[in-house]
Parts: C-alpha cells; sequence; structure tokens
C-alpha cells in the first residue's frame, strides 16, 4: 500500500495534471486526493466514456491527462477507445479498478468483468500494467508507462486491486446551484434550412481563432466538404463525445470553442450537458443542431420532438440556451453566444437530409489531431 501522493506527486512532476474520471470504492483514496491537490485539475464525469473524451479534449490542448474509472465502467469507454483514442492516436494514462478479481470475494456484478479486465484491455490494445504497490516501483512504473504510450501514441492503463492506496481524507467544497440561465427563442416556425446551410453561416461567422469540434456522421462530413480548415477537428467515431471533447478543450484554453453536436449525438451522453454546467467554461458554445432523426444511417427517428434541449441545458447549469430555427435566428445566436460568458446552448432546428456530392475527410485522423492541436496551443 502507497500514499496517494506517492502516486501524484512524480505524476504531477511529469506533468500529469489534468484528470477525469468516475468513482469507484477502490479509487477513493485516490480521487480524493487528485481533489484536493493543489496543480491539479479533475473533472468528474457522468460516464466513463464521457471522462475520456473530456480526457482527450485536455491533451489536444496541451495537457498530459488521466482517467480513473472501475472496470465495470470499461465497457463505457471501449466505443471513445476504439473510435477516438485509436485512429487519432491519443495517450492517456489510465487507472483501472480491479473489481471481482478472482480469488478474492466481491458482489457478483463484478465476477466476469474480473476475469476478463486484462483480456478486455488486451483487445482493444490498451498496455497494461499492475498499479505500483510500493513507493520505489512508482517511478520505474512510470517511466515504463511513459515510454509505451510515446512508442504507440496511445493510452496505457495501471490494474489497482482493492487496497492499493492509503485514505487520506477529502477535501472538497460542495458545488454551489449556479443562477438560473437566460433563456432565448429566436424561432421564426418557418421551414428549417439544410444543416450545410447552417453550416456555412457558422463558417462565415467564427472567429478564426475558435477551435471547432464537428460531431460524427454527415455534420463533420459535410464541414469537411464546405471548407477543411486546422480549426477544425472531425470526430470520425466515438458518438456523443464532441460535447466532453469540447469541454477538455475548453477549460484549457482561452479561446472560443465551438461544438457543433447533433441530436442523436447529443441524447447519447446527455450526462455530458450536466458536466458542462458544473464545469461551467465561459469560453464553450455548443451548437446543437436537430434534425430529428439519424441522418447518417438511414433517417430513423430520434426522441429529440420530446426534449426541450434548450430547457435541459438550464437545467443542468448553462448560462444560456437560444432556440433558433432559421439562419438568421443563427446569425443573432451566434451574435449573442460570442458576446456573452457561457457556457451556451445553441438550439437549432434543422431539416433532415444532407448535401448531394457529400465528401469524406481526406486528411488522415492522425494528421487532423496534431494539425488541430497545433492550432490550438499557437
Amino acid at each position: 500500500m502507497i500514499a496517494a501522493d506517492d502516486f501524484l506527486g512524480p505524476l504531477k512532476d511529469r506533468g500529469y495534471d489534468f484528470w477525469s474520471g468516475v468513482p469507484c470504492s477502490f479509487l477513493t483514496p485516490l480521487i480524493n486526493r487528485v481533489i484536493g491537490a493543489d496543480g491539479l485539475r479533475y473533472v468528474g464525469a457522468a460516464s466513463e466514456g464521457e471522462a475520456v473524451g473530456i480526457a482527450a479534449g485536455g491533451w489536444l490542448a496541451g495537457r498530459k491527462t488521466v482517467v480513473m474509472c472501475q472496470n465495470s465502467g470499461l465497457g463505457n469507454t471501449v466505443n471513445p477507445l476504439t473510435s477516438l483514442n485509436f485512429p487519432f492516436r491519443i495517450p492517456t494514462l489510465m487507472v483501472v479498478t480491479w473489481r471481482g478479481q478472482p480469488g478474492i470475494k466481491d458482489e457478483p456484478q463484478h465476477e466476469l468483468m474480473g476475469h476478463i479486465t486484462q483480456s478486455l484491455l488486451d483487445t482493444i490494445r490498451v498496455p497494461h500494467a499492475p498499479f505500483p504497490e510500493a513507493t520505489q516501483a512508482v517511478a520505474p512504473a512510470l517511466d515504463i508507462a511513459e515510454r509505451e504510450m510515446a512508442a504507440g501514441e496511445l493510452p496505457y492503463a495501471f490494474i489497482m486491486p482493492e487496497g492499493s492506496v492509503r485514505d487520506d481524507g477529502l477535501s472538497q467544497m460542495p458545488l454551489a446551484p449556479p443562477p438560473t440561465g437566460a433563456r432565448v427563442d429566436l424561432r421564426e416556425h418557418g421551414t428549417p434550412p439544410a444543416r450545410a446551410a447552417a453550416l456555412e453561416r457558422l463558417l462565415a461567422a467564427v472567429p478564426d481563432l475558435a477551435p471547432i469540434v464537428a460531431t460524427t456522421g454527415k455534420t463533420g462530413r459535410e464541414l469537411f466538404t464546405l471548407a477543411d480548415r486546422p480549426q477544425h477537428l472531425y470526430l470520425v467515431g466515438s458518438m456523443g463525445c464532441a460535447s466532453g471533447v469540447g469541454l477538455g478543450i475548453a477549460l484549457n484554453s482561452k479561446r472560443p470553442v465551438v461544438v457543433i453536436d447533433g441530436d442523436g449525438a447529443a441524447l447519447m451522453k446527455l450526462g455530458t450537458l450536466a458536466t458542462i454546467g458544473a464545469a461551467a467554461p465561459g469560453n464553450l458554445l455548443h451548437l446543437l443542431l436537430d434534425n430529428g432523426v439519424h441522418d447518417s444511417t438511414g433517417g430513423q427517428a430520434t426522441v429529440s420532438p420530446v426534449v426541450d434541449f434548450a430547457k435541459v441545458a438550464l437545467g443542468c447549469g448553462y448560462a444560456r440556451a437560444m432556440s433558433c430555427d432559421s439562419l438568421d435566428g443563427l446569425d443573432q445566436a451566434f451574435k449573442q453566444a460570442l458576446a456573452q460568458p457561457g457556457p451556451t446552448l445553441v438550439h437549432m432546428k434543422i431539416a433532415p437530409g444532407s448535401m448531394a456530392k457529400l465528401g469524406r475527410p481526406t486528411v488522415k485522423p492522425y494528421d487532423v489531431a496534431r494539425r488541430f492541436r497545433d492550432f490550438v496551443r499557437g
């Protein structure tokens, strides 16, 4: 057993200062100390997959990151680890607990994952090692982890059994409820525009220094077809993670950050709106283009008609939420959002369908990520 600072101190010295995760009782000593430590930022996520997205955003903004989760939550990380971190080659250090460890009595829901934790990590190509159990073992273990991440540019995991870290207590101030945000209704109730038209307006109005994170599917493809810029990040997978990635960038940059989301993607990780509201990044503009269908997979209906996204965002702590359904309304909403501190949600109704000649990004994800990271850091 080691003290939390025996692990955190060497990590902090190596520059790992941006953390995200979901608690586990095995992680309690480590998470509690990260929360109370000077010079470290911890973002509690609504799901493990969201935490991976937030950490990816932190890396894109130039941070060295750590994700913590229970092994039961590994299932939630598989999508972003395989369709975000792998194609874009985004490393992050992971601390994964070992509930259900064979030979140790645990709850029945952990039995299967306890047997397959290592093999699952092997399958998704995340190299791993046991969590260091002695102070003198920490530095050599981190040396190996850093060499692996440098060589493969992929995540690396430490697997933590129960009792690995001594509990030194929790120092955390409770969150104060935010003031009620402002709601602005700019809807005209006419025929909504096409996605491409909305993206063209956005491209004409967005500041040159603003990173843009586009959700997977036809949103990113249309954005690329209209204009390919270093400020664009096209998420080719990891559906639902655009807002988490944008949050990770916004918390580590002073630039305005624009997330272009879709209704299906936003619904997949609706909890991220609460994480954004709690973190309260004043530089985040969350544009949600809502056509009521899964446009990239054949037009199947989503449940967005029964969801008031603006009301949800305000309930989650956004500073303001705007609704629009026209290009002029988008212009007004975007101008107001840039002029006032956020986070701001702009919920825009658009028509189903996409461009007739729809391309795909020809720049490889690896190159997109690195030119985008250079743009954000520059």
